[in-house]
């Protein structure tokens, strides 16, 4: 069996690939801004075709716009060995979230190619559509489609901030394709990424064999109380949601800090209606993002929220209000994709460490249908959704000959 110890990705023209797509959207700070299916998603989408094309793929696009670029095996009869991941980026994302494992997944084709190697198994590369959940909310929507976890109606229903749909953006970028939208026969399936937080970098690790991904829940916490006059209303008059909202925020950030490191508690957006600096809110919306591995953990963390927002609300004369906008299970990978990814990271001679992913990844939904497992490199400071984002050239290479080598033992192991 050809491995990376005989063949191995060439780092700099993956740099350049993904120097090449960071010109699409890039923003004046360093880094990119490629909202899903906006036309800079859709220039990154059409220079990743055209590159695949090159490489002599076939490429297919879904009813939700995820593409599929495949390096066909000696039996095509064979499920798919697949790496992919997404182009979409936060509105003041960076260069390599996402992108590094789709370009990863084309460097290794590129590789193959070139080393004139053939596998057993056909080879995919996937970008899913609307991964970081930007622009449509929930995220990982292509994927999630994808694996069952939302109806093709539920998925182009979703609507941007501004009212656009999935389904009229798909259109208008000509990417509403007419595969559909379901599981095919996979083999395995592999996503290198950054980390997007300090462990390996902290730890001077090259290498994260990802073991699962930690449970995350996002909730709209809503507290309803009288619109009134700022000046002419005492303060011991008033119904007043954001005297709530402060106080959960107070509550769950000292709650959060006695569970264990693993815990996680975001409030990464405020709402308040009708929005008046001279006016007390009616409402006040506030956007929670829960997080950690243990599933019976993350549901004690769910339950004190519940119980912190009702205390706040009587406390305020309030009405409050949960509503689940999203959630992920915690999940345990696929052991074998795990293994293939060990064996090709002591045969590249890489430093490593078992780690568990703080983010939500398309892998999550991938992992439902498929053996499934992730690659993380380090980044710098652990940084990213930042455009000031980055990795070294040396581990961005050391990640990608790493799914070399992971993807190379599933598409020539044939099942007897």
């Amino acid at each position: 069996m050809t491995s990376t110890k005989e063949i191995g990705v060439n780092g700099a023209r993956l740099w350049d690939s993904l120097m090449e797509m960071a010109r699409i959207g890039a923003t004046t700070a360093g880094g990119c801004n490629r909202q899903a299916l906006t036309d800079e998603d859709k220039a990154g989408r059409d220079l990743f075709i055209r590159w695949a094309k090159a490489e002599g793929c076939a490429v297919s696009i879904d009813k939700m716009g995820n593409l599929f670029a495949r390096r066909e095996g000696l039996d095509p009869s064979l499920p798919a060995v697949i790496a992919g991941s997404h182009l979409d980026t936060q509105p003041t994302g960076g260069k390599f979230d996402g992108v590094y494992g789709v370009l990863a997944g084309l460097e290794v084709i590129r590789t193959l190619n070139e080393n004139d190697v053939k596998t057993q198994h056909p080879i995919d590369v996937v970008v899913w559509t609307n991964e970081e959940g930007a622009r449509f909310s929930p995220a990982m929507i292509g994927s999630g489609v994808f694996a069952g976890a939302f109806d093709i109606d539920y998925g182009h229903s979703r609507c941007s901030k501004d009212g656009e749909s999935i389904a009229d953006e798909l259109q208008r970028i000509d990417y509403a394709g007419d595969r559909t939208c379901e599981p095919y026969p996979i083999k395995a399936a592999f996503e290198v990424h950054i980390e997007q937080g300090p462990i390996l970098e902290r730890n001077k690790k090259t290498i994260g064999v990802v073991q699962g991904v930690q449970g995350i829940k996002w909730l709209d916490v809503v507290f309803a109380g009288d619109a009134v006059h700022a000046g002419p209303t005492p303060m011991t008059m008033r119904r007043d949601p954001m005297i709530a909202v402060s106080g959960t925020m107070q509550q769950m950030y000292a709650y959060i800090s006695s569970v264990d490191a693993d815990a996680r508690v975001t409030f990464g957006d405020i709402k308040a209606s009708p929005g008046v600096r001279n006016t007390v809110p009616e409402t006040v919306t506030l956007a929670v993002d829960i997080r950690h591995p243990d599933a019976n953990t993350l549901a004690d963390i769910n339950a004190r929220l519940v119980a912190i927002v009702a205390e706040q609300a009587e406390a305020a004369d309030v009405v409050g209000d949960i509503r689940e906008e999203w959630f992920s299970p915690a999940l345990k990978f696929d052991r074998d994709c795990i293994a293939a990814v060990k064996v090709a990271t002591e045969a590249l001679g890489a430093s490593y460490q078992p780690i568990v992913s703080g983010a939500g990844h398309d892998s999550v939904y991938v992992a439902r249908v498929a053996p499934t497992s992730m690659i993380f490199v380090p980044c710098e400071g652990g940084v990213s959704h930042n455009e000031s984002e980055n990795a070294e050239p040396a581990d961005l290479t050391a990640g990608a000959n790493v799914l070399l080598g992971a993807m190379l033992q599933m598409a020539n192991k044939v099942e007897a």
